[in-house]
Order: C-alpha cells, then structure tokens, then sequence
C-alpha cells in the first residue's frame, strides 16, 4: 500500500490520477476494517498466541529448543515476536513484499546462523494453528497469504 502510494503521488504529480491508477485504493478501502481487526487481536493477543505455540512446539517435540546442548526459547520469543508484529503490519498495509524484504530474508539468515532451522520449520508450521484460534474466518483468511510467506521463506 505504502509503495503504491508514493507510486500514485510520483506518477500522477501535476495531473489527477486516472481511475485504473486508483484502483488499488478501491481495492483496499473495503478491506481495512477487517484489516484493523485482525491486526488488534494479533496486537492484544501477541505474548498468548506466542506461548500457545511455544506450547503446542513442546507438545510435538519436547526437546525442540535445545540446540547443541544451550535453550534457544528466548531467541524464539523475541524472534517469534518480531516475525508477528510485521505480519500484522503488512497485513494492515497489504503490503507482503516489505515484509519478505525487510524482515524475513533477514531473519532466514540469522536462522540459518544459529542453526535453528528445526525450531523455525515447527514454529512457521504451527503458527496457523494457533493465530486461527484469535481470529474470524474472514480475518484468518486475510492473514494466511502473510503466514504463508512466513513459512515459505523461514523453513528449508
């Protein structure tokens, strides 16, 4: 949204806009209510949807945070925390290439530093499991495409 925006206000400068180049205006506006909602609950709900997964993860595999011998489930909350926060902002700003540019090529990097592949592929896995449990379908359905891109880019 962000980039068709400086987009729009680039190319239409001087001139009105053509209505095809409004079109994803249109497009959005009836979404953003559902937008706000969806981005509220995962807001309001971020530390309960992070501990249900980290949960469920241990219910699956009780080891899944020892890595060489060292607890990794700090790293996971803080990186887990910082992975939803800018999915709910792309999905606040129907914006899904920030959020793999920005975010997810990097933490992909740090992940495979680390060597926690294994603790990202449950996490990205799970997770829709668990935000599902917060959301409507309606909102679910909108939030999935940035979950998905999550899982796709994060797990190997």
């Amino acid at each position: 949204m962000l980039k068709q925006l400086i987009r729009l206000s680039i190319e239409a400068e001087g001139r009105y806009a053509k209505t095809e180049e409004l079109q994803f205006l249109k497009d959005y506006l009836p979404s953003l209510d559902l937008r706000l909602s969806a981005y509220e609950k995962m807001r309001d709900a971020e530390a309960e949807i992070i501990g249900r997964l980290e949960a469920k993860m241990r219910e699956i595999n009780p080891n899944i945070f020892m890595v060489n011998s060292k607890d990794v489930s700090p790293l996971y909350q803080r990186d887990t925390k910082s992975i939803l926060r800018s999915a709910a902002a792309a999905i606040l700003i129907n914006d899904l290439d920030r959020l793999r540019e920005s975010m997810l090529l990097w933490h992909r990097t740090i992940i495979k530093a680390v060597k926690v592949e294994q603790v990202a592929e449950l996490a990205h896995k799970t997770m829709p499991e668990i935000i599902q449990q917060f959301l409507t379908p309606q909102e679910f359905k909108l939030v999935m495409p940035a979950l998905q891109l999550n899982q796709t880019v994060l797990t190997y």
